[in-house]
């Protein structure tokens, strides 16, 4: 493991990043800013590295906002209706980011957050990072004080592991995911990438993102991914502005808190390979909609809309608020536990 500097904040704290490399050489490189994911290094099919993540290559643009590239996105990923829900007999009103709604823990959520890092001592089957942070009481709105915890590791077995912990002092509800942008090819946009979900219901929206409450099924319609095919394949049905794929599916699990495939991406010009697993409830595919080139990321490219997908696995969105949904409430003397795991490969 490399431990580097990687600039200082606003404040002049400094940030670091974390190298970590496996025996075949995939490489990820972490940073206590966001408990982010700033590159990760796969193979394609003939053996040649590259990185398949959106992102930057200095600090300071992290430092402001930003499509969440690889942070830790929270506490609530995705999206509470009117950024308010009630607890206990008790109205909580959180930062409204998204037009009247709350998204991914509001505009300095746990994205934009110094995180503390410790180099795992010696982690099974690779090398691993533990970031740890405690979010106060009220911070953007949420009641309790929490103190959460992500564990990165990579394994010897070609897989990028996701331990997510927390607990709290008072009732509240959490919602964690990682919000890396995939492009398995490395340039251009990702619509020739074929995915396959292990879902066959998902959780309709609104124009802004809101669920009704209905979980429907994914048969005979754009939504399904059932058997493998290309995101352009239906994209024209994905109507609206800006249009594609921006919906929580969910999984066929094994069981309930079951480690269990959730989906797989593949792009047939470089060959690479992308399975996710986890023990959420649900993942939800974004196809880089509200990309439109204005972000300039990594090598001065101009990040254009579908330029990066995401499979970001999680509870539903608005939880709190749907009755009919897996609870996300956390209560104090309980331990929040998830897992996701991403396994890369080529063929």
């Amino acid at each position: 493991m490399q431990k580097e500097p990687f600039g200082k904040t606003a404040a002049g704290e400094p940030v670091h990043a974390f190298v970590l490399t496996n025996r075949h050489g995939l490489r990820v490189k972490l940073m206590n800013w966001g408990a982010c994911i700033v590159e990760m290094h796969t193979p394609d099919r003939n053996g040649a590295l590259a990185d398949i993540t959106l992102g930057f290559d200095t600090l300071d643009d992290y430092l402001v906002p930003h499509p969440h590239f690889g942070v830790t996105t929270g506490r609530f990923a995705n999206r509470i209706a009117l950024g308010k829900f009630t607890l206990d007999g008790i109205t909580h009103q959180l930062a409204t980011n998204n037009d009247a709604n709350h998204l991914h823990g509001g505009p300095t959520g746990l994205h934009a957050r110094l995180w503390q890092a410790e180099p795992l001592a010696a982690p099974e089957n690779g090398e691993g990072v533990r970031f740890s942070y405690v979010s106060a009481d009220g911070e953007e709105g949420f009641p309790g004080t929490m103190t959460i915890a992500v564990i990165y590791t990579l394994t010897d077995d070609d897989e990028l592991r996701i331990d997510y912990e927390a607990t709290t002092d008072k009732p509240t509800v959490l919602n964690l995911t990682n919000h890396a942008y995939w492009n398995l090819a490395c340039e251009g946009d990702i619509l020739g990438h074929e995915v396959t979900l292990n879902a066959r219901l998902f959780i309709p929206v609104d124009d802004a993102g809101i669920p009704s409450g209905e979980i429907a099924s994914v048969a005979n319609g754009p939504m399904d991914f059932r058997k493998a095919k290309t995101l352009a394949k239906d994209f024209a049905q994905m109507t609206g502005t800006p249009g594609g794929y921006d919906h929580c599916y969910v999984i066929n699990h094994a069981g309930p808190g079951a480690l269990t495939v959730a989906g797989e991406a593949f792009d047939p010009r470089s060959g690479r390979v992308l399975k996710v697993s986890t023990t959420e409830p649900g993942i939800q595919l974004y196809s880089g909609n509200f990309l439109d080139g204005s972000v300039i990321g990594k090598g001065g490219k101009a990040y254009k809309k579908n330029f990066g997908f995401c499979l970001e696995t999680q509870h539903f969105p608005d939880s709190p608020n749907q009755p009919g949904f897996p609870s996300t409430v956390l209560r104090p003397g309980e331990k929040f536990r998830s897992t996701t795991v991403h396994h890369f490969s080529a063929r």
